[in-house]
């Protein structure tokens, strides 16, 4: 049987940091926004996408609404394990 995880410890492992906190707050911002201009809205299927990939940039001219699945394929790189 495998060993159940330990979410708080991957928790203060990744998204706890300091840097981290600040980017979702930045991220979840920006969608906010999105939300009350209504250009996205709750189960949508939409994400509001950082040209430059830099979450602290919430600049009308950084933003743009784009689909789920364009927006995880213009991600870069993460090096984590890839999807079969």
């Amino acid at each position: 049987m495998a060993k159940p995880r330990d979410y708080k410890k991957e928790y203060e492992a990744t998204d706890g940091r300091p840097k981290d906190i600040k980017e979702r707050t930045a991220r979840n911002r920006a969608r906010r926004e999105a939300m009350k201009k209504g250009l996205v809205k709750k189960g949508d299927g939409k994400h509001v996408d950082h040209r430059d990939f830099n979450p602290l940039n919430n600049s009308p001219s950084n933003l743009r609404i784009i689909s789920k699945k364009a927006n995880e394929t213009r991600q870069p790189s993460r090096g984590g394990k890839k999807k079969k």
